[in-house]
């Protein structure tokens, strides 16, 4: 089985976002034998990794910061996108973090790491903006030794 996880930017600009869907397709649906996807469900790249996952056959881990993640989307629209993915999900992993905090999110991001073959960060390949952002997770599962593939469309700064 293939275990693929995902860390990356929760705003992926517009100039980005074709090259940042083309690989993780890429990354994704060309894979032989059976996928399992291990993602937080962030808005951004773990949501169109879900979402890619999902539609490449894959099965699909929803990894829970905290009791109060769902708090955290600030719309209802992501909201929503973040509940029909989890409901998509063959397994959830709630982590112990009553609350959303960068160590919630830290945690969750060596979740995935810890339990993936394989890394897919989307990723501007700057310092993290807060523990647990995604220079945070990638330095981290390099450290494990694991394989870390990174999306990203050159020239291209997150906002």
């Amino acid at each position: 089985m293939n275990r693929i996880g995902v860390t990356g930017h929760r705003s992926i600009p517009a100039e980005a976002e074709a090259h940042v869907l083309a690989g993780l397709r890429a990354a994704l649906c060309g894979l032989d034998g059976a996928t399992h996807a291990l993602s937080s469900l962030a808005v951004g790249a773990d949501q169109l990794f879900a979402d890619l996952a999902l539609a490449c056959g894959a099965e699909l881990t929803a990894v829970i910061p905290s009791g109060d993640y769902e708090a955290c989307f600030e719309n209802d629209v992501d909201l929503a996108r973040y509940r029909m993915l989890k409901a998509r999900a063959v397994r959830e992993v709630r982590l112990d973090f009553p609350h959303s905090t960068d160590e919630a999110y830290y945690a969750a991001g060596a979740y995935i790491a810890d339990h993936c073959d394989r890394l897919l960060a989307v990723w501007d390949g700057l310092p993290a903006r807060g523990l647990g952002g995604t220079g945070d997770i990638v330095t981290y599962a390099r450290a494990l030794g694991r394989p870390v593939t990174v999306i990203w469309r050159d020239g291209v700064l997150r906002g």
